[in-house]
């Protein structure tokens, strides 16, 4: 049944033919290429009937019956017994193909097959009638090893090559099938009805390629000689190739296609029959008239039916047009064909040219367009008319559209002034134009009808603008134009262009009168016709050369004797006409009274006689003639032969004889026959007169002198025109002639050096080898050759006898001496010696020497000729030749008969047998493992080719490398050296800076570096540059440090630039900066350098140098001058700055005192300082205001009492701690706790007296304890941060003796100075603490003894440093005060206050 599918609104179905078993109806093209039984009955057996008493059988395929292929279309037979296809027994490689009639779709194909299924199978598909084949799908049973490189099932997409191994087991024994799905099931297709999928199902040919038989691993089982036995082969019971004919979803049915065979029931029919308006054998384009859309396959739900085009029913047939398509905006595409009833247009919506539309006839009428009544000699585009009516472009329809010149309804009358209607005018009628130069004036223009004007003389034409015949040159002249006067013989006629007077020119020849030679054309003479009589057959033939001083054409002459004859062939000649016969000779010395008697022959048998000529005595070098008495006529292509005679005129018979040098025989045209020269042709009688006037007929008939005059050689080739129809080619032979061109007349062409010929293609006498360098001199030598005349192409001289070589100048082989030739006296080794010198050549029997009398080089002996010895091989060692020989020659000792060798460059010893110096190989004896003959030493020139122990002489191996190379052939460098070993020297030291080099590279002591061995590039440290590790990089210095180049770290404010000095590292600073890298205070210069460096202008006569303290800007004074400029005399002096004198002894008493108390107000304020802090730190919940609210409620004085009494004891044990600096520094404390007390009186409150005094003890004495406290146990706490800062400490001590003294150490020392006399103005206990400055930090170290600390309590020492010793850090805002900052205190120890000041 038909598939079809809605299309949507519209109800247009997609509908496609029932599928079926495409064999069908298809026998005749069903093919395979092994059938059992075809050439006689074959056995065959069933594996699965093996038990059974019959169990092999009988292929016949002869005939209709057997196993043929088309048993696989149906199971059974005509009888109803079942059938199938069997192969021969054996076969492996068999194919079934399907040839159908066109093409198909294919979808899926089933096999049934009788015995196992094959092993291995491909199918193959063709589209186009099995021209090209594509694989379906491949089948095995071991993919892998059948079809290796192929994948398995299933692929990615249906087109994917694969194997599929479902259907290729050796299971079941019969009844097996293989199926193949074009679209597989198991794979998703997104559009069937892509194009894709669509050429995946069409075919017109399908092939199954059997492959592989499956056997039971038994090998052959039966005795027929088959590779596997009577008992595996193909048989197949039925074959089904499903698929339906090709119609791209525009039918629903097929019927028969022509060719196919005839139809059967069941029979799948290839051709469709088409709906949805398409046509063709697969509905595969549209009908006539239905191509307004392109042509699609029909989907589902979209049949893509054929649109009818839009003709307006004036055409039959359209087609589709995809531009018009496109333009349309994909709306409508069809393109009428053919237009009926005169329209046009692509919906034959308009009229054709020449037409109109008729208003009053309907557009789809066949009478709607109408001719145009216009004459089209007058009307636009050859009787157009407006097609249509447009008020806006302001066509009517009908309308005549006239030229410019025209007007009428019709378009068919010349405007006013104009005439000559015609179609050919593009503005219809031209104007009266006539030539003023060829029009006589005052005549009217031109007549009115016709348009001719009245013209001059020799002017004609319509409008007087043409020279008659015979004239030309249009112009102003009374008679307007002028006469041709083309010559007569270069023109044809004499008529020429009236524009340029250009005359009509016979070939080759040019210019306007015709006068003129092409390049490579001549004129031919006068005597052009010649035949020289050296070359005629006489009766006595005798070679003769010209005469001195003689003029002659050709090679010589004929010497002709006294009743002697010639004949001469007569030339040929271009033009039938009447010819003088003229004979060009040179009488000898002696005059002739003599004469010659002739005879023409020619044409058709004919002779004539002519009268005897009479040769007159020599008349001098003129060159004599004699012409016949009268003229002949000659035909052209006719044989002409002339006979002569020589015979005395007188009878006396006492006289000598004569002779005569004849030189040729010339034909003379009589010229006054030609046209032009005939008597009553124009100018026929001047240009005899000139003629004769210049004597050119008279030249003519002597030999060449010389060229011709200028009024003889224009006539001459005038003549010449007319005889031979124009100009003749040169001819010049390339080879001998110098140039292409030849002589304007008579064509002679520069010929080459002993050339000879008017086109320079012989040689002259006694010359040969003609070729492009001309010809060369015979030059035979005269006292061996016969003749000075040569061979013209070998140049082989005829010799004397006994005489050899081209110039008989040579003896024969084995004589020398030319002329007096004499044997040649070799010894006996050779027959050749020099032809002049008699010095034998190619000796033999080894010898060598101008007579063979001595051994060639590796031979020795005595090889002249009676000595009995002969030239024997060399023993060196080998014999010369043998492959051993290594010497150059060798001579035998005269006592000892020994063999003396002189070996050849690297052998040595007496034989050769060994290697020389500088040379390895095994020469000697032959045939040893390993031999080899010598060779230099591959040491590429670095061993001394002199020292034998330079390389070893077997091996070749270099033992002695010079130059710093080593290496089997001194091909390397040696270690610390870089270059190229293989040229001369090319091994440098490395010149690596150890300074720079990885310390690994440079072993100590060893004075090398290793580099790179090629560049030379030595392995630098970190930010070391250079080849040789010699610099730093930029912004990096002092090169040798342990990790190379260390950075500058310039102060990016403080510095000019980034980089510093390579060597010291100082950075270049800032006004007022210094240090190496700009960090400090330039020297006279102070302040905190993060901030600002004020200059120090210490004055230079009241201080000790002009610099300052780096932090303070104090001056050092001299002694009685103070200030910080030291600039005023200091206290204790007296008089004016600079001239300070000392106070008197009583100032300096009273003075200690004040500054005692000036010290203790300064520690009063100190204390009030810390006090205030405290209250502050404290705050509400504090216990001095706790303290405070007690006094004021004057209550719980007997608590009170008791905490000061604990108190007092608590202080009493501190005093009795030992002495030493634990008790200075209790005194210290002391001195302070009492100005604390002083100061702090004042501000307690004032209540009664009692409570007061107890009040302000009680609290005195509790913040001494306490502070006392913490203070001990800041200083002992092992996680403080002073004792941290021992760990620091102590490392930096480590460090100290490895560096070198810092830049600026004598400016540190000089702070810390400042820092110790700042201490001495604390008070004189405090001042007992014992302080170390140690150079390189902002720390001092006060200790308290060993063991104690600071209040004389012992403690045990910290791993972090030496326990008598406590960093503290100075304040750096005042000399005169030192603050103590004690931070982390242990609770434990002292509970009250977590930090003291």
């Amino acid at each position: 049944t038909a598939r079809m599918s809605l299309a949507g609104p519209q109800d247009v179905r997609s509908c496609y033919p029932p599928t079926g078993n495409l064999v069908v109806g298809r026998s005749q093209s069903l093919h395979a290429s092994s059938t059992c039984g075809l050439r006689g009955p074959e056995p065959y057996c069933i594996v699965s009937h093996l038990q059974d008493s019959e169990k092999c059988f009988f292929c016949d395929s002869r005939g209709q019956g057997g196993h043929r292929i088309k048993n696989v279309i149906s199971l059974s037979g005509p009888d109803g017994e079942r059938t199938w296809w069997q192969a021969e027994s054996g076969v492996e490689n068999v194919s079934i193909q399907l040839d159908l009639e066109g093409e198909f779709y294919f979808t899926h194909l089933i096999m049934t097959f009788k015995t196992f299924r094959p092993a291995g199978l491909l199918i193959e598909r063709s589209a186009d009638g099995g021209r090209s084949w594509r694989v379906y799908r491949y089948f095995a049973h071991n993919c892998s090893g059948l079809f290796p490189g192929i994948p398995l099932t299933p692929g990615r997409k249906v087109s994917d090559l694969v194997c599929d191994q479902r259907y290729s087991n050796i299971e079941p024994s019969s009844q097996g099938e293989v199926i193949f799905k074009v679209l597989d099931p198991a794979i998703p297709v997104e559009d069937p009805y892509s194009p894709e999928i669509q050429e995946l199902l069409r075919v017109t040919n399908l092939r199954v390629n059997f492959s592989k038989l499956h056997t039971l691993g038994d090998g052959p089982l039966g005795g027929w000689g088959h590779r596997h036995g009577p008992h595996y082969y193909y048989a197949l019971y039925e074959l089904v190739v499903r698929g339906s004919c090709l119609c791209h979803g525009h039918a629903s049915e097929c019927a028969p296609a022509p060719g196919a065979p005839p139809s059967v029931e069941g029979m799948v029919h290839g051709l469709c029959v088409c709906q949805h308006q398409t046509a063709g054998p697969h509905c595969e384009r549209c009908q006539d008239l239905f191509h307004d859309q392109p042509w699609r396959p029909a989907e589902p739900g979209n049949a893509h039916a054929c649109r009818e085009c839009e003709c307006h029913q004036h055409a039959r047939s359209c087609h589709f047009d995809m531009a018009v398509f496109v333009a349309s905006g994909n709306v409508s595409g069809g393109v009428c064909d053919a237009c009926q009833h005169h329209t046009a247009g692509r919906h034959c919506e308009i009229c054709r040219p020449f037409y109109h539309r008729d208003p009053r006839e309907d557009p789809r009428s066949p009478y709607t367009c109408k001719p145009c009544d216009c004459d089209p000699s007058g009307t636009l585009d050859g009787g157009l008319c407006d097609t249509h009516t447009d008020e806006v472009r302001g066509l009517l329809s009908g309308q005549c559209r006239c030229k410019a010149h025209v007007w009428g309804p019709r378009c068919d009358t010349c405007r006013p002034g104009y005439y000559g209607l015609s179609p050919a005018l593009p503005e219809g009628c031209l104007s009266c134009r006539c030539d003023p130069r060829g029009t006589v004036p005052g005549d009217t223009p031109c007549d009115s009808i016709s348009g001719d004007c009245y013209c001059k003389r020799f002017v004609t034409g319509q409008n007087c603008d043409q020279c008659l015949p015979e004239f030309w040159g249009l112009s102003s002249d009374f008679t307007g134009c002028r006469p041709c006067d083309c010559d007569f013989g270069g023109a044809y006629s004499n008529r020429c262009s009236s524009g340029e007077g250009l005359c009509p020119c016979r070939p080759h020849l040019q210019g306007r009168d015709c006068l003129e030679l092409q390049s490579g054309y001549f004129c031919a003479a006068l005597d052009q016709a010649v035949a020289e009589a050296e070359l005629g057959q006489r009766e006595v033939v005798e070679d003769w050369s010209s005469p001195p001083g003689s003029s002659w054409t050709g090679p010589g002459f004929a010497r002709v004797e006294d009743r002697a004859g010639l004949m001469l062939q007569a030339p040929p000649v271009p033009r039938a006409m009447e010819y003088d016969i003229v004979l060009r000779y040179e009488a000898q010395v002696r005059p002739c009274d003599c004469g010659f008697m002739g005879k023409l022959g020619g044409g058709e048998g004919s002779a004539f006689n002519f009268d005897p000529l009479t040769f007159p005595g020599p008349r001098g070098l003129g060159g004599p003639s004699v012409v016949l008495s009268r003229p002949f006529c000659f035909e052209p292509g006719t044989r002409y032969m002339v006979t002569l005679r020589l015979q005395r005129m007188t009878s006396a018979r006492n006289l000598p004889g004569g002779t005569i040098l004849l030189d040729s025989l010339v034909l003379l045209p009589r010229v006054e026959e030609l046209p032009g020269l005939r008597r009553g042709d124009p100018g026929a009688l001047g240009r005899l007169r000139e003629l004769s006037r210049a004597q050119c007929l008279e030249a003519a008939r002597t030999p060449y002198l010389g060229p011709p005059s200028e009024s003889c050689a224009r006539l001459v080739c005038s003549i010449s025109a007319l005889l031979y129809s124009g100009g003749l080619a040169c001819e010049c032979d390339p080879q001998g002639s110098l140039s292409s061109e030849c002589a304007r007349v008579g064509g002679q062409c520069p010929c080459r050096p002993h050339v000879i010929g008017q086109r320079c293609d012989q040689c002259k006498p006694q010359t040969y080898g003609f070729g492009p360098a001309g010809c060369s001199e015979c030059r035979c030598s005269p006292e061996g050759s016969t003749s000075l005349t040569c061979d013209s192409l070998s140049g082989q001289c005829s010799c004397q006898p006994g005489i050899t070589g081209r110039r008989c100048d040579r003896c024969l082989p084995g004589q020398w001496g030319f002329p007096h030739c004499q044997p040649c006296e070799c010894n006996g080794h050779t027959e050749q010696c020099h032809p002049h010198t008699g010095a034998c050549q190619a000796c033999g029997d080894a010898t060598t020497g101008r007579h063979c009398e001595r051994c060639q080089d590796g031979y020795y002996g005595d090889p002249v000729l009676g000595s009995g010895q002969q030239c024997r091989p060399c023993p060196c060692p080998g014999f010369l030749g043998s492959g051993n020989y290594h010497a150059t020659s060798c001579q035998a000792d005269g006592g000892s008969e020994r063999i003396l060798c002189f070996c050849a460059p690297g052998y040595a010893g007496p034989r050769c047998d060994r290697c020389s110096a500088g040379y390895f190989g095994r020469p000697w004896p032959e045939g040893i493992v390993g031999g080899a003959p010598c060779r230099p030493c591959q040491c590429n020139n670095n061993i001394d080719p002199s020292d034998p122990m330079a390389c070893d002489p077997h091996s070749g191996h270099c033992q002695r490398c010079l130059h710093h190379t080593h290496g089997p052939h001194c091909s390397h460098c040696q270690p610390g050296y870089y270059g190229n070993a293989l040229r001369p020297r090319g091994c440098r030291r490395c010149g690596c800076d150890q300074r720079g080099t990885v310390p690994g590279r440079c072993p100590p002591g060893s004075g090398i570096c290793f580099c790179d061995r090629l560049s030379g590039h030595c392995p630098c440290r970190p930010h070391v540059l250079g080849r040789l590790c010699d610099r730093c990089a930029p912004q990096f210095w002092n090169l040798g440090g342990p990790r190379g180049c260390e950075p500058c770290a310039c102060h990016p404010q403080h510095s000019v630039q980034p980089a510093c000095h390579l060597v010291t590292g100082q950075c270049p600073c800032r006004e007022g900066f210094g240090g190496r890298t700009c960090s400090q205070c330039q020297e006279g210069y102070w302040g905190d350098p993060e901030k600002e460096c004020r200059a120090c202008a210490c004055d230079p006569q009241g201080s000790i140098s002009l610099r300052c303290h780096p932090r303070t800007g104090a001056c050092s004074c001299l002694e009685g001058i103070s200030g910080p400029r030291c600039k005023a005399c200091a206290r204790g002096s007296q008089g004016s700055f600079p001239h300070c004198r000392p106070c008197p002894t009583c100032f300096s008493h009273w003075d200690g005192r004040l500054d005692a108390l000036q010290q203790r107000l300064v520690t009063l304020a100190q204390g009030r300082d810390a006090l205030r802090e405290v209250a502050t730190d404290w705050g509400s919940g504090g216990r001095l205001l706790a303290l405070e609210t007690a006094i004021g409620q004057h209550s719980h004085f007997g608590q009170l009492t008791q905490e000061v009494d604990q108190l007092s004891l608590l202080a009493s044990q501190l005093k009795e701690t030992p002495r030493g600096a634990q008790g200075t520094a209790q005194k210290g404390w002391g001195h302070f706790w009492g100005a604390v007390r002083k100061e702090a009186t004042p501000h307690l409150p004032p209540p009664s007296p009692d409570a007061a005094s107890l009040a302000s003890r009680a609290a005195l004495h509790s913040q001494e304890a306490e502070l006392a406290v913490l203070a001990t146990t800041a200083l002992t706490d092992t996680e403080s941060a002073l004792s941290q800062s021992r760990q620091v400490r102590r490392r930096t001590e480590a460090l100290l003796p490895k560096r070198k003294p810092p830049f600026g150490a004598p400016a540190w020392a000089h702070q810390l100075q400042g820092l110790v006399n700042a201490s001495g103005a604390l008070s004189p206990h405090a001042a007992q603490l014992k302080v170390r400055a140690l150079g390189t930090g902002g720390e001092v170290w006060a200790g308290a003894g060993p063991g104690k600390d600071l209040w004389g309590g012992r403690h045990s020492a910290t791993p972090t440093g030496p326990s008598h010793l406590v960093p503290v850090s100075f304040s750096s805002s005042t000399p005169h005060r030192l603050t103590f900052f004690l931070c982390k205190i242990n609770t434990a120890r002292c509970p009250l206050h977590p930090c003291i000041i």
